[in-house]
């Protein structure tokens, strides 16, 4: 499921992979191999013009890690039409700073377990 990524932003999402903060590599170190709940998770998926940060694509779950310039109002103004596009797609968006991940992975992976299993909406 990509909903009309062009190839440049498969090439973009594989220079990411390439480019993770600590913060993403941590967090796939517990979600990659199935290794939350049996959950297949992708990591830097190409969905439109956007790329998500981690993509489960059985639960319709996609999981953004922010740093710092998250807070800029012109990032605060793409990152809300970014989430519109995601959630226009059918798709749950879940966020969480890189200090939220760094310090606290444990409620992050319950988070992200509730958001997984739990039907739409009512995480």
């Amino acid at each position: 499921m990509f909903r009309g990524a062009l190839p440049k932003y498969f090439r973009y999402a594989r220079e990411n992979r390439n480019k993770e903060t600590s913060a993403e590599v941590l967090l796939w170190s517990k979600l990659k191999n199935k290794q939350l709940e049996g959950l297949k998770f992708r990591r830097q998926h190409p969905l439109g013009a956007y790329i998500l940060d981690f993509y489960c694509h059985s639960s319709q779950v996609s999981i953004e890690i922010d740093g710092g310039y998250h807070n800029l109002e012109e990032q605060k103004t793409y990152d809300a039409e970014r989430t519109a596009f995601i959630q226009e797609s059918g798709i749950r968006e879940l966020r969480f700073s890189n200090e939220a991940v760094m310090k606290n992975i444990d409620a992050v992976l319950s988070m992200i377990r509730e958001a997984c299993i739990s039907p739409c909406g009512e995480s």
